[in-house]
């Protein structure tokens, strides 16, 4: 879709539908207060029933009696409760009917700024509307077709304009993310996922370094190495460098875990919903989706994304429980479940990054553990890190993203559950126990005192049964982390 900005008067815009959002009850269109008298009858009635309420669109045909075809009334609650997603919430909404209703462009009213400051509501409008808009149909042989423009009726200014080109690409990259991470598994081994980022780095002038099966052996990777024995499809180590901060400053390290898929391995999963697992490889794709978005946005920072890539499969050179194997940083770790790998390509990737770039931070991100679910449902993300600084600055940016996280601890209690009587540790703790937490305490052997956040996205990455409906994240994955992020990187 394109977008545009139009300083222009929302009573006299020619457009196939005219979108304004409506407070809880209220009898106004936020930004149109001027409606030709012809129709305010039926918009009086309709603004009635609407009553504002969050998420609830009606729309009203003018019958050409204004240059609008159609108004669409959008619903967005009680002034007092409009959080950072409402906007970004209800434009998706708005966006969707226009779809529906085949129209091949549309426009909305930004709301004023004593109700949202009219920046952030840009952005949001931007956001919300490219990202509902997405659809995967690579597979089909009936497409949709293309998505209605949309023209954005606000005051222009710099920091207007500013705000919807870095929502576009910030979308961009949510949408890019989405589609690789949506791919099924006969689409997307470890050697189409690291031909994805190759071209994505040489278009975005990024450095790209992919590790094959033979140098991740050299190099002493052993986690990689062992969980990519079993499968025909050969492991991959990604790189990316975004460059553009000072020559001697320690970069961001962005690690992302992408298992292109997860049977278990020899400690086979049950078949109920195995085909989920092709999003195992989520937390690669976010990465992915990021450092597309840090290099388009050139944000003046040195950035390096690692993606270690698995395919986790049953066969005769498969790694077995009782196996003991030698991580990257020289430790030693007892396979008990040959389903915990995810913990074992992240501590390679983990200590990869820190021993290689000494960065100033190090943020992960994996579909790690079902126990992730269990804890926090489907809309929360975990967290767990070694640093009070990076972990606020995190939960800021989740708060003006949306995007939802919460801390879980850390202490030498859960540490001591993934001691081994054999080896340095073990790749499960004891029984069901602290799951989530006892896979981060495995990653934190792998970091020496770096600043650190780990986030678990299992619940979050994809949509599944209790995931609350929301129009920017049609059925599949969603994208989670690559606007949080951003916004972390943004701000920095």
């Amino acid at each position: 879709m394109k977008i545009k900005i139009e300083n222009f008067n929302p009573a006299r815009k020619k457009t196939e539908m005219l979108g304004g959002f409506v407070l809880e009850n209220s009898d106004k269109i936020l930004g149109l207060n001027n409606i030709s008298s012809k129709i305010s009858s039926s918009v009086k009635q309709s603004l009635k029933d609407l009553n504002g309420e969050m998420g609830k669109i009606v729309v009203i045909p003018t019958n050409n009696k204004v240059p609008a075809k159609r108004i669409v009334l959008a619903g967005i609650g009680k002034k007092e409760k409009i959080t950072n997603d409402t906007i970004r919430f209800v434009s998706g909404k708005i966006a969707q009917k226009a779809n529906e209703l085949k129209l091949k462009e549309f426009s909305i009213i930004t709301p004023s700024n004593s109700v949202i400051e009219t920046v952030s509501a840009t952005s949001q409008i931007t956001e919300g509307c490219k990202m509902a808009l997405y659809k995967f149909e690579k597979f089909k042989s009936k497409k949709e077709g293309l998505s209605p423009d949309l023209s954005i009726l606000v005051s222009k200014s710099n920091k207007v304009s500013k705000a919807i080109k870095d929502s576009e690409i910030i979308s961009d990259g949510v949408i890019f993310t989405k589609s690789i991470a949506n791919l099924p598994p006969n689409e997307c081994a470890p050697t189409n996922l690291a031909s994805f980022a190759k071209t994505m780095a040489k278009k975005n002038k990024m450095k790209c370094t992919i590790f094959s099966k033979n140098e991740l052996e050299k190099k002493g990777f052993g986690g990689i190495t062992a969980v990519g024995k079993g499968s025909k499809n050969e492991p991959k180590l990604i790189v990316l460098e975004h460059n553009c901060g000072s020559k001697n400053e320690k970069p961001i390290v962005l690690v992302g875990k992408a298992v292109t898929f997860d049977t278990g391995g020899i400690s086979l999963k049950p078949g109920d919903k195995m085909d989920e697992m092709k999003f195992d490889k989520c937390g690669g794709c976010t990465v992915l989706g990021i450092m597309k978005a840090v290099s388009e946005l050139r944000l003046p920072l040195n950035v390096v994304g690692i993606v270690p890539s698995v395919e986790n499969m049953p066969g005769g050179e498969s790694y077995r429980p009782g196996d003991i194997i030698k991580l990257y940083n020289g430790k030693t770790a007892e396979i008990l479940n040959t389903d915990a790998e995810g913990r074992l390509i992240l501590a390679d990737a983990l200590s990869f990054g820190e021993k290689q770039y000494s960065p100033k931070a190090i943020i992960d991100f994996a579909t790690l553990t079902g126990a992730c679910i269990i804890a926090l449902g489907t809309n929360v993300a975990a967290i767990v890190s070694n640093n009070e600084r990076l972990k606020q600055k995190i939960k800021e940016s989740s708060e003006r993203t949306s995007e939802e996280v919460w801390e879980l601890p850390l202490n030498d209690d859960y540490m001591d559950m993934i001691k081994s009587d054999v080896a340095d540790m073990k790749n499960i703790g004891i029984g069901r126990a602290a799951g989530t937490i006892t896979a981060a305490a495995f990653l934190r052997n792998a970091i020496e005192e770096t600043p650190w956040v780990h986030v678990d996205i299992a619940g979050v990455a994809w949509t599944q049964v209790a995931t609350k409906s929301k129009p920017y994240n049609p059925k599949g994955a969603t994208g989670f982390g690559v606007r949080l992020i951003l916004d972390y990187l943004q701000k920095f």
